[in-house]
């Protein structure tokens, strides 16, 4: 089974780099280059995912006498990313649509509690987002959206099951 998750991982990747390529490309075309200068920063931060990959980092804690706290950089690097998709989604409408792969970060680096609340959030802000780049909220911009963040995230939830080994029966 780890074929076809690797598979699906590298899908998600190249999807996403394409779409990045072509909205920096458009932006090239449309003499905004400090767009596409963003949407580079943007890929380059979005490769190095496998630097962030289950590393922590002590951090002070919020409340006094608790010494420090951890973090895990991949939840540093998943904020980044949105962080910059958000940026690029508000300043150029060919951004909007990196919030599909993105989906799969959501999934695959949060529980799954916070990974259902990010997945609705990105999927309302690209529909947002999708609607004041268009000047209107239209059907397609709103259904859209909505099915292909139900779809990913029934996808990525599938892999998830097939990446897990089963439980063997306890024997008496």
């Amino acid at each position: 089974m780890d074929v076809p998750l690797r598979l699906l991982r590298w899908a998600v990747h190249v999807t996403a780099c394409g779409l990045l390529a072509m909205a920096v490309i458009t932006m090239l075309r449309e003499d905004r280059a400090e767009v596409a200068a963003g949407g580079a920063l943007l890929a380059l931060v979005y490769a190095a995912a496998p630097a962030f990959r289950r590393q922590t980092v002590a951090v002070p804690a919020f409340r006094r006498g608790e010494g420090t706290g951890q973090v895990r950089l991949a939840h540093v690097w998943l904020g980044l990313v949105t962080a910059g998709w958000a940026v690029l989604a508000v300043a150029a409408a060919p951004f909007v649509w990196l919030a599909f792969p993105l989906l799969f970060a959501y999934l695959r680096v949060l529980p799954l509690w916070a990974a259902m609340f990010g997945v609705t959030v990105l999927t309302s802000s690209a529909i947002l987002a999708a609607a004041w780049h268009a000047g209107e909220l239209t059907v397609p911009l709103l259904v859209g959206p909505g099915v292909a963040a139900l779809v990913v995230t029934l996808l990525a939830l599938a892999c998830e099951a097939m990446s897990t080994p089963p439980e063997r029966p306890q024997e008496s």
